[in-house]
């Protein structure tokens, strides 16, 4: 196979759990349980359809004859249809009554839904993983002073704790988005060739009460509650564009951890993990690039410009369906789940082993905090007896010189110059209090330690068998 593309997705970043989740064997069993499903409700409606087309019928569901089918779909070129006559072949009894009543979009679009909802349960295990990890990492760091931000340029003191939970979340903002669309999950079910349902009025003698059961039956008996309540020939693309919406949601909040991680990195506070014998550059041995995260933001960009897809196929279907959708969906479905499986496989590699640099932290904090403790500076030498106005110009003096010098590669002198004005009357050890990087940040520590046990905890404590459950990362 080295000689026609490979898709990287399969390749190299999605996990052999999710490439199955969309793989023809899960797609075409899929259709067979439909197949069945619809078989089965008919029989109990009163179809003249026998317990033996049954049995048969399920004895060959995992016994998919992919060469007949190709043969078939060649031949007719619909591949629908070459699926019915391969399944026919297998099941000569069932032949007659296999997609009865049905139209294409009858196994088509109900798998697709099985498949994205099959597909979304491996999101949340994983999303579940990372807030997991990125939680306990919340409160390891919750009292560890550092920068934060604004514009890029140094603002007020956050910890490194507090922080986390800003990713945090965002990830429990996703995961909310997910539940709810799983827990409203609707199939397409029986509905007909343009949704009105024509062709079972007429084999239940236009006896509506069971044509409405037979769209009952056949969603309960795929383990589902809901169906569309109207349809045309496909359920409406717009379902497509707000399931994949969750996907474009979950690849935003990666985005933005990998680009905080990457500044992080660039400033050497917080590394991603590097390996042993990793090699960071073909060319230059001693850089340690963010590769991981660096692959989080590409796979994350796929995602989210992806979802444009589902939302121009949305608004360009006519009427009852037209046939521009299926060779779109066929590659945007899948590859948006198996490139959010790899941005959380991505995700839950980096944040289980996030470097912490504590004296680079402190370094950098320390050539800020001084600016920043001098109003704190300046009230207390006042209740001291110091004299306002007089005090304020020599911090303002100071703390230009300060600056000039920092900007020309020395230490932030500033808390020195102070120290050694006699008008301050300030001791060593009492500007040392005064500037204790922890009281400059308000209420970091207490929002990191609420935020985890009030939020994050019962939301992990609801989905525990999720947390813990295995997952190939």
């Amino acid at each position: 196979m080295r000689d026609t593309y490979q898709n990287p997705l399969i390749t190299r970043y999605a996990s052999k759990e999710m490439a199955q989740i969309f793989s023809d064997d899960e797609k075409f069993k899929t259709w067979r349980r439909l197949w069945v499903a619809l078989a089965k409700s008919e029989k109990e409606l009163g179809l003249n359809i026998t317990d033996e087309q049954i049995k048969e019928m399920e004895e060959n569901i995992d016994n998919i004859n992919y060469e007949d089918a190709e043969k078939f779909e060649r031949e007719f070129r619909h591949d629908v249809m070459a699926h019915i006559h391969a399944y026919g072949l297998l099941c000569p009894k069932a032949k007659p009554i296999i997609h009865l009543g049905a139209t294409s979009a009858f196994v088509d679009d109900n798998t697709d839904i099985i498949l994205m909802d099959k597909a979304f349960k491996l999101i949340e295990k994983k999303l579940l993983k990372v807030i997991k990890v990125l939680s306990e990492f919340a409160l390891k760091y919750k009292d560890l002073p550092t920068l934060g931000y604004t514009h890029f340029q140094p603002a007020q003191l956050t910890t490194v704790g507090k922080r986390a939970c800003l990713w945090i979340q965002d990830l429990i903002l996703d995961l909310q988005d997910l539940r709810y669309r799983r827990e409203n999950i609707m199939l397409r079910g029986v509905k007909g060739t343009t949704g009105t349902q024509a062709s079972f009025m007429e084999l239940f003698g236009c006896d509506e009460e069971k044509v409405k059961e037979l769209d009952r039956l056949v969603v309960e008996k795929m383990g589902y509650k809901k169906s569309f309540p109207v349809t045309g020939q496909t359920y409406t693309r717009k379902y497509d564009f707000m399931l994949l919406s969750v996907l474009s949601g979950i690849a935003q909040s990666a985005h933005k951890f990998s680009n905080d991680l990457r500044l992080l990195q660039h400033l050497r506070e917080i590394e991603e993990p590097f390996e042993e014998k990793q090699i960071g550059s073909s060319a230059m041995a001693y850089k340690r690039n963010p590769m991981r995260s660096e692959r989080m933001a590409a796979l994350s960009r796929y995602v989210i410009v992806t979802l444009l897809n589902a939302s121009i196929t949305s608004s360009a279907q006519w009427f009852e369906r037209t046939l521009d959708d299926s060779a779109n969906r066929r590659i945007v479905i899948p590859e948006m789940f198996l490139a959010t499986d790899a941005i959380l496989n991505l995700y839950i590699n980096i944040a289980s082993g996030l470097k912490v640099n504590k004296k680079v932290i402190e370094k950098n904090v320390m050539t800020e905090l001084p600016f920043m403790a001098t109003e704190k500076i300046l009230m207390e030498a006042v209740l001291k007896g110091g004299d306002r106005q007089e005090l304020h110009e020599a911090i303002r003096v100071y703390s230009l010189k300060a600056a000039e010098e920092v900007k020309n590669g020395e230490e932030n002198r500033l808390l020195d110059y102070i120290q050694n004005d006699q008008r301050f009357k300030l001791s060593q050890e009492e500007i040392k209090e005064l500037v204790d990087p922890i009281k400059f940040t308000g209420r970091a520590v207490s929002q990191t330690e609420e935020y985890i046990k009030e939020i994050v905890n019962p939301i992990l404590a609801d989905f525990k068998e999720d947390v813990e459950a295995k997952v190939e990362v």
